[in-house]
This record gives structure tokens, sequence and C-alpha cells, in this order.
């Protein structure tokens, strides 16, 4: 079950979506029904992938009305094949016409994202590196997308700027150097916080190391100087890989003994699930 404060930012956006795409109502449906009509309609994956967001995507419907009913035919997180049915919805005719579109949004970018992410997570499988996402996200749609990672199997980098110190090249920049961002990071952060060093070279690697810090990010470095950080690491701290991977190179890391490979690619490069709805018919 969502959590009650996460399905209400879940719901601010979904209704602004609403609002979206029909400001002033929807002008084609009630032309053709402008009046209430029971229906029935079905969801069907025209590609094979993994399905995610049905709960987002019937979310849509109730919102419009609390009486449309969702049923379900796969669980979120499944892989399906084209041609499965997987969810038929049933309410007011025009409420299933209005929805259509935002709903589809939502699941097809969830789905494909999942179905990415499953990709890059089955070419990590056994390596005990856990596959995390990025902030690389879509503007407003972060909750959804990072939902969609979950559910194809990733797990959960920060969330966002408030949620923990990563000390990127810039930052670094800005303090004069790799131990005095670490240290500026020590005195100003909650006590609980881990400090993540973003760092491009081995000798930026020792010079974290030196500074104390708890995670280091191997960015776009080449196999041989990851492997070269991760021995001169040796478990003083945790390790994360990172730049331009993707469902090509993933394999690439899974030799490295890195304890994380982040992967801006799940959400910013995933293509869309093809879903639609179809077979609309009027019930008496």
């Amino acid at each position: 079950m969502t959590d009650p404060m996460i399905q209400m930012q879940m719901d601010e956006h979904i209704r602004a979506a609403l609002r979206e795409d029909m400001p002033f109502g929807d002008v084609s449906t009630t032309s053709v029904m402008p009046e209430a009509r029971p229906g029935r309609v079905s969801l069907i994956a025209k590609a094979d992938g993994v399905v995610a967001g049905l709960s987002v995507f019937s979310r849509v419907f109730c919102l419009l009305d609390p009486a449309t009913r969702v049923v379900a035919h796969v669980a979120d997180g499944a892989r399906v094949t084209a041609g499965t049915l997987v969810a038929t919805v049933e309410g007011d005719v025009r409420v299933l016409l209005e929805g259509e579109r935002t709903a589809l949004n939502y699941l097809q970018r969830m789905s494909g994202i999942a179905t990415y992410t499953s990709a890059v997570a089955e070419a990590l499988a056994g390596s005990g590196t856990t596959l995390v996402c990025t902030r690389k996200t879509t503007p407003g749609m972060r909750l959804f997308e990072r939902e969609a990672v979950r559910l194809g199997g990733g797990s959960m980098h920060r969330f966002g700027l408030s949620d923990g110190v990563l000390l990127k090249d810039n930052h670094i920049d800005a303090a004069g150097g790799v131990a005095a961002a670490v240290a500026a990071a020590r005195a100003a952060a909650p006590f609980v916080d881990k400090v993540e060093v973003e760092c491009e070279t081995v000798e930026m690697v020792a010079e974290a190391l030196e500074a104390g810090a708890d995670v280091i990010m191997l960015d776009n470095m080449t196999h041989e100087q990851m492997a070269e950080a991760v021995a001169l690491v040796g478990g003083r701290a945790q390790t994360e890989a990172s730049g331009n991977v993707d469902a090509e190179n993933a394999a690439d890391y899974a030799d490295l003994g890195v304890d994380f490979v982040s992967c801006g690619a799940l959400t910013h490069s995933a293509p869309i699930l093809d879903l639609s709805l179809k077979h609309l018919e009027v019930l008496s």
C-alpha cells in the first residue's frame, strides 16, 4: 500500500496532468456521449515487457470518478507478452474516454522504465552489486519513475538534494578540494548522513579515502581504473560505479566488486512500453 503522504503527492501530479489535458472539459467525449452510460474497455499489451504503474493507471480514473472499477489481470512488476489482457476498466464511458490518455501516459512511461531496468538488473545478477537510479528524472515525474525502477528490480539512490551529501566536481571546486569539501560536509550535515564523493581519478579516490568519505563514486573511469580504485579502497568505504551505464554495457561492471552501479539511463533513456485501451463497450 502506498504511504498516504506519497499518495497525496502523486494525486496532486495526476490532477495536474488531467487539468493540462482537458482544462475546459473533453469536447470530443461530450459530443458523442453527453450523458452518463456504463461501459467497459480492455487494457492490452502491444509489446513484451514489464508492466509497472497499474495503481497509478487506476488512480487516474478513480480521481475522475471513484465509482470506476479497474480489474488488474496481472500484478505490478509482472512480465507480459504482446497481446496480454493486462486489465479491464469499467465505469462511466465519459470517464473511460477522458482518462484514457493520461492513464496510458503514466503506465507506458513507467512500464518502459521497469522493462529497461529489468534488463540492466539482469546484466548485474549474481554479482553482489546493487543497481540504483539517479536524479536524472523527468520534472514532475520523479515519484512515478523511481517506483517504476523499483518494480523493474532496481534500488534507490537519494531521492533529491535534501536527502544526502553527494559532493560532485563542482562542489569540490567550490570548496577548494576534496579534503575541504568533505570537512565542510561533516561540519554542516547531520551526523546520520553519509558523505559521498565523486572521483574521476584514482588519485582523487586516495584523497577521498584520506578525508574519510563514506561512499566513493567512481565516475567515468575506465574498467582498469575502476578495478584499481576498488582495490585501493579495500572495503574502507562503499563504492559506486557511474557514468554512461546502460543496458548494453552494464555487464562490464559485474566483475568489479563495486557496491553500487548507478544508471541515469533507467529514467532518461528508457523507451515506453506500448499498451493500449481497446474494444470499448457501451453497456445497457
